[in-house]
């Protein structure tokens, strides 16, 4: 099995800055694609930004030239560095990585993280 576990969260105010981290663990022979995910009260859980094993970026046009998505492949872990933070980025903050577990088959599993809460203060 495959564990990821997300820290970074917490109450900022507007204009501040917070950066979420998630360390992937368990049984991984690779990682492709990570991510980033948020959720709002009543709303849906929606893209925040991707990028893959060999780097390539995507942004929901909300957070471009705010946030920044980076990734460490040597731990296993993806980084979200968000700044100049707006009130309705609040929401539950969730991590995604598609993983392979085994050298004998090349089909990947996509994981979820628990969530952090992210809550930005007017």
């Amino acid at each position: 099995q495959v564990q990821l576990v997300e820290s970074g969260g917490g109450l900022v105010q507007s204009g501040g800055s917070l950066r979420l981290s998630c360390k992937a663990s368990g049984r991984i022979v690779s990682i492709g694609a990570m991510g980033w995910y948020r959720q709002a009260p009543g709303k849906e859980r929606e893209l925040v930004a991707t990028i893959t094993s060999d780097d390539s970026t995507n942004y929901a046009d909300s957070v471009k030239g705010r946030f920044t998505i980076a990734r460490d492949n040597t731990k296993n872990t993806v980084f979200l560095q968000m700044n100049s933070l707006k009130p309705e980025d609040t929401a539950v903050y969730y991590c995604n990585a598609d993983v392979r577990s085994s050298w004998f088959s090349s089909s990947v599993v996509s994981y979820w993280g628990q969530g952090t809460q992210v809550t930005v203060s007017s």
